[in-house]
C-alpha cells in the first residue's frame, strides 16, 4: 500500500522527468498539497513516478487506486495519473501509448475529456474508455478505480461509480507498475497541477 498525502515532499521519493525547468512546492490544503508548475514552453512537462515499480497485478488479488487532483487549464494540457510502467515519457501522440502497461486516467491536449485506460503491452491489449468526465479548470476532482480479482475494473469520479471495464487476461497489465502522475503543456504557457493525495493498494 502507498498513500502520499503531501504533508511533506521529498524529491528523492520520485523519479522526476521534466522538459524545461519546472518547480515543485507544498501548498496549503488538508494535510498539504503538492503544486507542480511547468516551465512556459509548449510541451514542457513534469512527470513523477515512484523510484521503484512495486505493483504487480495478480488476477486473483483485488487492487485499488484513488487520487484527488486539479489542473490549471482543462483544455491546453496533457494529464495522466494512476499506476504505470516506468518510462521516460508517459505521454505520446496517441494517448496511453507512452507506457507499456498501466491502469490510469488521462487527458489529451486540446480536449477537456478525461479517459480511462486499462493497458497490457501497449496497443496489443489496450482497453480505452473515452470521455468518462469533463475536466474543469482549477477544480479538484477525485479519481479512483477498483479491480475485483474477477476480470473487471470499475472506475469512479468524485466517489461515484461511472463504469466497469474488461480487465481479463487480454488487458490486465502483466508488468510491474509505479504510482505515477504527470502534466504537459499544450501551448507556450506554464500549466500547473495540484495533487492533494495519491493512494494505491494491492492484496497480498
Amino acid at each position: 500500500m502507498d498513500f502520499e498525502d503531501f504533508s511533506k515532499y521529498a524529491a528523492g521519493d520520485w523519479t522526476i522527468t521534466e522538459t524545461g525547468v519546472g518547480t515543485r512546492a507544498l501548498t496549503a490544503g488538508t494535510n498539504g498539497n503538492l503544486l507542480v508548475t511547468n516551465a512556459a514552453a509548449d510541451n514542457d512537462n513534469n512527470q513523477f513516478q515512484r523510484v521503484v515499480a512495486d505493483y504487480l497485478f495478480d488476477a486473483t488479488k483485488k487492487a485499488w487506486f484513488k487520487a484527488r487532483v486539479k489542473i490549471s487549464d482543462a483544455t491546453e494540457t496533457d494529464f495522466a495519473i494512476g499506476l504505470m510502467s516506468l518510462d521516460t515519457d508517459v505521454f505520446s501522440s496517441t494517448a496511453g501509448d507512452g507506457v507499456t502497461d498501466g491502469v490510469f486516467f488521462y487527458k489529451d491536449d486540446g480536449s477537456t475529456a478525461l479517459s480511462f485506460m486499462v493497458q497490457k503491452n501497449t496497443t496489443t491489449g489496450q482497453n480505452t474508455t473515452t470521455s468518462v468526465y469533463t475536466m474543469v479548470a482549477d477544480t479538484f476532482v477525485t479519481l479512483g478505480w477498483y479491480f475485483d480479482a474477477n476480470g473487471h475494473i470499475s472506475y469512479f469520479i468524485n466517489d461515484v461509480q461511472i463504469g466497469t471495464v474488461d480487465a481479463s487476461s487480454t488487458y490486465l497489465p502483466d508488468g510491474a507498475l509505479a504510482l505515477t502522475f504527470a502534466i504537459k503543456n499544450g501551448e507556450a504557457v506554464a500549466k500547473t497541477m495540484t495533487v492533494d493525495y495519491v493512494f494505491a493498494a494491492i492484496e497480498r
